[in-house]
């Protein structure tokens, strides 16, 4: 029963990551990624039941979308098997993500955000204080309005997303971990300290994305002043691959990545391991707290997919 009950979750869970409607073909192929074999035909009576529940609702021939009534019961159902779910879509996203930072090639991993038209040219602002400040891991954005996932009225910003870091490492040998999401105080431009940090895996929703719900983040001020708490990620790798990582990180740095903030097996105040080095680096998401800041309405999808390279300079 259980394990049945993890299905339904997970076909509703595809659902709310993919807002156009969905077949049963297509369901089939995504549930088969997650571990789970079913036949087109067994997708169709699982998704005939959470019809009946009122969680999705079939749109003519196109598919199935998620109802107001699914996307609450996707929130609330099985919360400790939500549990390393956040880790588990990075983790996808890192190993699609094909980025050769030697040639500028192939797919990076994005976050897609966006806001209402009318507060474009402050969002745009807001943008660009973050890459002036270096904060933002890629040191630049891409607008497009042209796009299913956006609403009428809004225009998107895609942002590069730290998780191509994994996928460039993992590519070139390294095992990575991504162990934290946190708030980094800064004085005077300055990291000196984490304020907080959560675990990526024992989490059911993205560290990063609580800060920035919660208020608990001073970007703006930080791009005013050069004093504030902005959002970083701390990943961690063998210390035996530091000269690989180094040689890495200076190829990534020229393709216009912007980290580490730091790097070591004993840095800020985090425990120190004499075997790994944690690998320290602001998060794109501090374009999204910064907009948030400034009382911007915006919406993000953090690990919205893989995009090739060339797109994101275009």
């Amino acid at each position: 029963m259980i394990r049945t009950e993890r299905k339904y979750i997970e076909l509703l869970r595809i659902l709310r990551e993919h807002r156009d409607p969905m077949g049963a073909k297509r369901l089939s192929e995504l549930m088969a990624e997650r571990g789970f074999v079913l036949s087109d035909r067994a997708v169709q009576y699982y998704l005939s039941y959470l019809d009946t529940m009122g969680f999705t609702e079939k749109i003519g021939n196109q598919g199935r979308i998620l109802t107001p009534a699914g996307m609450a019961e996707t929130d609330n159902a099985l919360v400790d098997d939500r549990i390393g779910f956040v880790i588990s879509k990075l983790e996808r996203l890192a190993y699609r993500s094909t980025f050769d930072p030697v040639t500028s090639t192939g797919d990076v991993a994005y976050n897609l955000s966006f806001v209402p038209e009318e507060d474009f040219e402050k969002a745009k602002t807001v943008f660009d204080d973050v890459v002036r400040m270096g904060c933002g891991f890629f040191n630049s954005y891409k607008i497009i309005d042209r796009d299913p996932r956006i609403p009428s009225g809004y225009t998107g910003f895609i942002t590069v997303c730290s998780i191509t870091m994994d996928g460039v490492f993992q590519r070139n040998g390294i095992p990575v971990k991504m162990a934290y999401g946190g708030r980094l105080e800064i004085r005077n431009g300055n990291p000196l300290q984490f304020r907080d940090l959560i675990g990526y895996r024992g989490t059911t929703i993205d560290p990063l994305e609580l800060f920035i719900s919660s208020g608990l983040t001073s970007i703006s001020n930080y791009t005013r002043t050069r004093n504030g708490i902005a959002l970083a990620n701390v990943r961690e790798v063998p210390e035996s691959a530091q000269q690989q990582v180094e040689e890495t990180i200076r190829l990534m740095n020229a393709c216009g990545f912007v980290y580490p903030v730091s790097m070591g097996s004993q840095i800020f105040n985090l425990p120190p391991n004499p075997y790994r080095l944690s690998i320290v680096a602001f998060s794109g998401l501090n374009y999204i707290g910064n907009c948030v800041e400034h009382g911007i309405e915006v919406k993000t999808e953090i690990g919205a997919g893989n995009i090739p390279f060339a797109k994101v300079l275009e």
